[in-house]
């Protein structure tokens, strides 16, 4: 599979992967060819890019730390929490906490695999993607940085549920302020918001709660909503806010576009000791695929083609697969296919994503 900017499509190309709605129903199958009407549809839909079909990669496997079944089941889970909340109903922690240990069990198994965040987002399911997605980042994080068990599960349910406060509905946004945060300064910051709802929960531990809180928070103190400075920001938070920034900055939001994956991890590295914990970052880094499999790329030796496998520990050098049309065949046509594996090739370099 390779994957496409929605503006690269061409009419006939076949789908790679399903996409799916919040609630978990498939809205376009994998497979399908798409037509101009599935496309602008598609666009409709907020979909930026998708997974498409190629046989000359039809032997490789897009390892993922987390399954897309077990990624989809948690997206469903938050989907319907949410649901629950903003209807003034009370939520199954329960059900939550088992999501919770299902990704880390799952992460666990894979531990050695490369994170390749290359979801199909919706308009629909894009803020549960982007919980789970913190979740898979903050759990690799924290496995890496050799946490125990009881704090990874802490910090699974707090990085799910970090998010919260921005679907509150508004009365039960007024009556988890106390008398501290009645500041108008306080009163719209979600932040604030999740921290409240979720610290009266019998299920939440205060950590987890405290995520909420206090992942956007930097360690030169310039992060809100408290202004906490190095020591003073918990652990948990630190790890939390380096997967939500990175995975804030490969998803177009607020009018600003996305940033290819390894533009995200320089911004991020560029952080360091600044916005984030040194530490985190070094884990973080050495835990994302720079260039997802399936990207569509540009070799220094001005070859084309697609990463077709990673290397943990170097995840700036990958595998690409280039194809280079043979003028010498009878119409021109066919391709020469090679492998270059950039972690030997130490002289040739990724030039630039072809999205």
């Amino acid at each position: 599979m390779k994957y496409t900017s929605i503006d690269r499509i061409q009419q006939g190309e076949k789908l790679g992967k399903h996409i799916f709605a919040s609630d978990g129903r498939v809205l376009l199958n994998d497979g399908v060819p798409l037509t101009v009407a599935l496309i602008s549809k598609l666009r409709r839909m907020g979909v930026n890019a998708v997974y498409l079909k190629d046989d000359r990669l039809s032997d490789v496997t897009l390892e993922e730390v987390v399954s897309d079944k077990t990624k989809n089941e948690a997206i469903v889970t938050l989907s319907q929490s949410f649901q629950f909340i903003q209807s003034g109903k009370d939520f199954d922690t329960q059900e939550v906490g088992n999501t919770a240990r299902k990704l880390i069990d799952e992460i666990l198994q894979n531990k050695d695999v490369l994170v390749n965040l290359t979801d199909i987002r919706t308009n629909d399911n894009e803020l549960f993607v982007h919980s789970v997605n913190v979740c898979i980042i903050s759990i690799i994080v924290a496995i890496q940085l050799g946490l125990d068990p009881k704090r990874i599960q802490e910090l699974a349910i707090g990085a799910l549920m970090h998010d919260l406060g921005k679907v509150l509905p508004e009365q039960q946004e007024a009556e988890g302020l106390n008398s501290k945060l009645e500041d108008e300064e306080f009163q719209g910051d979600h932040t604030w918001k999740g921290f409240n709802y979720l610290r009266k929960i019998k299920d939440i531990s205060t950590l987890s709660a405290h995520v909420a809180l206090t992942h956007h928070e930097h360690v030169d103190g310039t992060g809100f909503p408290r202004k906490l400075k190095g020591e003073d920001i918990h652990f948990l938070s630190k790890i939390v806010a380096v997967a939500n920034h990175y995975d804030n900055l490969i998803t177009a939001t607020n009018g600003s576009a996305a940033l290819l994956p390894h533009e995200a991890c320089e911004r991020i590295m560029g952080l360091s000791n600044i916005y984030f914990d040194h530490n985190v970052v070094w884990k973080f880094l050495r835990s994302i695929a720079f260039y997802p499999t399936g990207s569509q790329v540009k070799l220094t030796t001005g070859e084309t083609g697609v990463v077709v496998a990673q290397h943990r520990g170097l995840p700036q050098r990958p595998i690409v697969r280039t194809f280079t049309i043979d003028h010498h065949t009878y119409g021109g046509d066919d391709f020469e296919v090679k492998e270059v594996d950039l972690a030997k090739e130490t002289t040739i370099f990724i030039e630039s994503i072809l999205m």
